[in-house]
């Protein structure tokens, strides 16, 4: 059946119709915005009898009436006595019935449930019955030749340097902290009270907050660069100002590209103390030695390296795929779907090992340009999907096994936790559509050609982040912190 106008009204095809116990239906489609349709649908009035029919023979096999015994109440009585029950029936059964129908002999690929207001439809006592809605849909087009593609990819074994730098990040994950009586040092943490102001006027102020002193600090709307020089050599009761441009996508529409002034009161200094290798330490992280743990360390940062690959081989191969992709997406959905897309990225770091830390750091990166990059990588799911749907690809229950043991040897949780914690927060179809996505991207690298280069040395990371929105109240994402609010960030450890 065709887009536009489907019709069965020809004798022939009404038999069939009746035969088969299909609606004769008369459904026309039309475009009405980005992936957007807006379906018209018209149930004949022959069918809305028949259902009628079997709606009243269904009630008169347990309908009970005084006078009259079961199956014996006259149709008449029984559509006048029961007349609500009865228009409930078929308007639910027919529905139902149309709009399976209308999936199975119709080109419509739905992202969402179609907007229907099943309580404003009536179904008339004479006449044809007739409904319409708008829907969601997947946009349409055409994949390229991707198995022609030709990428560059990093190689290179990873240094003795490079893993001892990684072993260190790993440790100070784990590090406990002194309170010490001297001025702050670059890697310190200082615990501040932050007021941030607007033309004069108190915006937000925090009270607690502990900061590493990074070159960068990232705030979910925000961003301060040099804060490592800006905190050198402050002790407690020292106060430190700086200017700060709110993010051009803040949600607070009216303050995007605003300076806001940030003051920082200081009120103790600490340092980091990495934690001792000992028997209590390496049973906590289920190791039996510190060459066990280092063996670890090696897959995590082989994972990590895997994980670049990964993402530069995916980038590399979805901007060629998605050159000609220049169909346009509903704002509903971008908005929709921009928390999903922050989630996922959030999942994947957390698979490969990144510490809690980094984590933070890329969720406050990517909540300051949240729409822009929500609305690419929506183009590029719908590519990816339609790869892996040609391509016959699945996510198997052993593929998430996997993933959930390495995310619980990673954030140091039981596997139960994990596996707990992502079905509580609804990301485990998150992790099914991205271990979907991933197979689909490894697919396309199998048949694409490379190109060897150089690979580039791990970046330390030199980040700081606070899970405070300057402008107004986000919540951050299960797998960053298990999932307080920014207010509940305030009170305590804000890296």
């Amino acid at each position: 059946m065709s887009e536009g106008q489907a019709t069965a009204t020809d004798p022939e095809v009404q038999s069939e119709v009746e035969e088969s116990g299909k609606l004769n239906l008369d459904v026309q489609i039309s475009e009405v915005g980005p992936c957007r349709k807006h379906v018209v649908v018209t149930v004949s009035e022959a069918d809305i009898a028949n259902v009628r029919s079997e709606a009243i023979n269904d009630l008169a096999e347990k309908a009970e009436v005084p006078g009259f015994r079961i199956g014996r109440v006259p149709a008449a009585l029984l559509e006048k006595r029961f007349r609500d029950e009865i228009i409930s029936d078929v308007k639910q059964k027919v529905l139902l019935q149309s709009l399976e129908q209308l999936s199975d002999d119709n080109s419509i690929d739905p992202i969402n449930q179609p907007e229907i207001n099943v309580e404003s439809l009536d179904i008339p006592e004479s006449g044809d019955f007739r409904y319409e809605f708008d829907v969601e849909v997947r946009p349409e087009f055409e994949l390229p030749d991707y198995a022609s593609l030709t990428i560059e990819r990093e190689s290179g074994e990873v240094s003795d340097e490079e893993f001892e730098a990684f072993r260190t990040q790993f440790l100070s994950s784990h590090a406990e902290r002194d309170r010490v009586d001297r001025p702050a040092q670059k890697g310190d943490f200082v615990v501040c009270d932050i007021v941030f102001r607007y033309d004069g006027r108190e915006l937000r102020e925090s009270d607690s907050v502990s900061l590493q002193l990074h070159s960068e600090l990232r705030f979910q709307d925000s961003e301060l660069s040099g804060f490592d020089e800006l905190m050198a050599g402050a002790s407690a009761g020292d106060v430190r100002n700086a200017e700060l441009t709110v993010s051009l996508q803040s949600p607070t529409i009216e303050m995007r590209g605003e300076t806001v002034d940030a003051e920082f009161t200081v009120k103790e200094v600490q340092q980091q103390v990495l934690p001792t290798m000992d028997r209590e330490f390496l049973d906590r992280l289920d190791c039996e030695s510190e060459e066990s743990l280092d063996e670890r360390l090696h897959e995590a940062i082989e994972r990590q390296i895997e994980y670049q690959h990964r993402q530069s081989t995916r980038q590399q191969v979805l901007d060629r795929i998605t050159e000609a992709a220049d169909w346009d997406l509903p704002e509903s959905l971008v908005k929709q779907q921009t928390e999903n897309a922050l989630k996922r990225e959030m999942l994947e770091m957390s698979q490969a090992g990144f510490t809690r830390e980094q984590i933070m750091a890329r969720e406050n990166e990517i909540r300051q340009n949240a729409i822009e990059n929500t609305r690419q990588a929506l183009k590029e799911h719908f590519v990816l999907d339609r790869i892996a749907t040609a391509e016959n690809i699945e996510c198997e229950d052993s593929d998430i096994d996997n993933e959930l043991m390495m995310m619980a040897f990673q954030s140091g949780e039981s596997l139960r936790r994990v596996r707990a914690r992502l079905i509580k927060s609804g990301m485990m179809e998150n992790l099914e559509a991205q271990l979907r996505e991933r197979k689909a991207v490894d697919l396309v690298t199998e048949k694409v050609s490379f190109t060897d280069i150089p690979r580039k040395p791990f970046a330390e990371n030199d980040v700081a982040t606070a899970a405070i929105a300057i402008c107004g109240n986000i919540t951050t994402t299960e797998v960053a912190d298990g999932g307080p609010t920014s207010d509940e960030a305030d009170s305590g450890d804000g890296s």
